[in-house]
């Protein structure tokens, strides 16, 4: 399913106020996208402003230099978020929107979504989908040519973040030689990799590395070690002065184990319950695997969240993770 760009540009040239929005904990794909399709509507001469339920990540605060990016409840409130047109990139489910979605509920502008995920709700949007793209930041640079706005290094710096971190850093099996065509026009635009790639990995804290020395500490294995599986606890952020945010790809830490099909980590949010990651390197559909606890993704990846103890949590995900397995034959 491929956008249909023609009624993209129509719809943005009958606008001029734009709110951009994403999911919930946001990553380099929805920070990413965001930031870049800011870029492209401004170069359009559009208002825009940018304001997501959750803060940007201390760790991905460099792409965000300036913190043009609001929150909601802190830095403005619902009844300020006005404009023509509101856009939600790289989601198309309710619960990913958190408080968001309540605004987006009342607000009476024109809704759209530009996505790459196959679930979605009734957002009363108008869905310019692509779940073939390996990013959303790809849909923002194909929305670039589509406006005919050149792509700078302001527009090109997130969306090179965002392809590189959903892609693995261009391991997983959605890199194309499209992906990398895109990559290359990126960094003709001014990206450096290396800088973006210091700016991610290269910037740890130490509570960051010692969560991430416990969460390698407690993983475990099913099926031959075929399933590898971790979490994370509430406490474990006190305890070794780490942010939640630092658990965002943790889950990849476990594939790098020889043998790995399939891994699995819980993560016990703040308030309360578990946020669930799935990653898939055989037949097994993350996505359908998160559809079945309420959440959604892409099939080498996907994620959920659960209510209840880790105990319950357990005892609920890892039959079903290895029923998908067994029925894969991996």
């Amino acid at each position: 399913m491929s956008v249909n760009w023609p009624a993209f540009v129509k719809t943005i040239e009958q606008h001029q106020s734009f709110v951009l929005t994403s999911h919930i904990r946001p990553d380099c794909d929805a920070l990413g996208s965001e930031l870049g399709m800011a870029g492209v509507l401004r170069a359009l001469g559009k208002d825009v402003q940018i304001v997501n339920a959750h803060r940007t990540p201390p760790a991905l605060q460099f792409l965000d230099p300036a913190s043009r990016i609001d929150v909601l409840g802190e830095t403005i409130e619902a009844e300020d978020v006005r404009a023509d047109c509101l856009m939600v990139l790289d989601t198309s489910a309710w619960p990913q929107l958190g408080d968001m979605g309540e605004v987006i509920r009342k607000m009476a502008a024109q809704k759209i979504v530009l996505d790459h995920h196959v679930a979605e709700d009734d957002l009363g949007a108008i869905f310019f989908k692509d779940v073939f793209a390996e990013a959303t930041g790809t849909l923002v640079v194909q929305a670039a040519d589509a406006l005919s706005v050149p792509l700078t290094r302001e527009i090109a710096v997130p969306l090179f973040a965002a392809i590189a971190t959903d892609t693995g850093w261009f391991r997983f099996g959605s890199v194309t030689a499209e992906t990398y065509r895109i990559i290359a026009r990126l960094i003709d635009a001014g990206v450096v990799p290396s800088e973006v790639y210091a700016d991610l990995y290269e910037r740890d804290t130490l509570g960051r590395v010692r969560l991430r020395g416990r969460i390698l500490s407690r993983t475990e294995g099913r099926r031959d070690g075929k399933l590898v599986y971790t979490y994370v606890l509430k406490e474990d952020f006190a305890a070794t002065g780490a942010n939640p945010s630092d658990t965002e790809d943790a889950v990849n830490l476990t594939l790098a184990i020889e043998g790995t099909r399939v891994a699995v980590i819980m993560v016990e949010q703040l308030r309360g319950g578990f946020k669930l990651s799935f990653r898939s390197r055989c037949g097994v559909d993350c996505s359908e695997l998160a559809r079945h606890f309420g959440g959604g993704g892409h099939r080498a990846a996907a994620g959920a969240f659960l209510e209840g103890t880790l105990a319950d949590v357990e005892a609920r995900v890892l039959p079903k993770v290895e029923e998908a397995m067994a029925a894969d034959g991996c």
